[in-house]
């Protein structure tokens, strides 16, 4: 068998990265690189071709999923002609939908991948982009009044108005999947909802 062409290494590399996005957000990233490897069509053996641990492709994988988020949040920035309580609204509305609950493989890595990145040894790379995802996504869901008023993250514009809209957020979104099933599951989206809406 040949040697596999250089456009088609990077193709397999992307390929385990967006299996692994999803499956890691799905399942956890406990998921082993042989089911990780067959979910993206691939040999186990190429995995070793293209990573040089399990360790680096979560340290890919996390930073990945978090310039999605930064993509995503930008666009919806767009779609709205830069009106920033509009864009926020909008990702409220997605964010506590069903849909969202139903579907953590392309769902918010805040809340998939928290509990696996806090079991992690600190120093690790994952950790830091984490942490600094979450300050982004904090300061992308702040009040308007909270960003005019150059509150901040840890160094990244948000303050405390972010971090609670943001910790609702997360926190609902867990929650109704943890209840899924029960009618509880829904009413706390819509707490979360109104609460986040009511306020502000």
């Amino acid at each position: 068998m040949g040697r596999v062409s250089q456009a088609q290494a990077e193709e397999n590399r992307r390929r385990v990265v967006d299996t692994a996005s999803r499956l890691f957000r799905e399942q956890g990233t406990h998921v082993s690189v042989a089911d990780l490897m067959k979910a993206a069509g691939l040999t186990h053996g190429a995995f070793y071709k293209q990573f040089a641990s399990k360790e680096a492709l979560v340290d890919e994988v996390t930073a990945h999923v978090f310039d999605e988020i930064a993509r995503r949040n930008a666009a919806g920035l767009e779609r709205h002609d830069g009106q920033r309580d509009a864009a926020q609204r909008a990702l409220i509305d997605a964010y506590l939908s069903v849909e969202h609950r139903d579907n953590a493989a392309d769902g918010c890595p805040v809340a998939a991948l928290a509990a696996d990145i806090a079991r992690g040894p600190e120093g690790r790379e994952a950790r830091r982009t984490y942490a600094k995802g979450v300050a982004d996504f904090a300061a992308f869901v702040a009040p308007a009044e909270a960003v005019a008023g150059g509150e901040g993250v840890s160094g990244v514009g948000g303050g405390e108005g972010g971090l609670a809209r943001l910790c609702t957020l997360v926190g609902a979104l867990v929650l109704s999947r943890a209840t899924h099933g029960s009618p509880l599951s829904e009413e706390i989206l819509a707490a979360a909802h109104a609460a986040l809406t009511e306020a502000g």
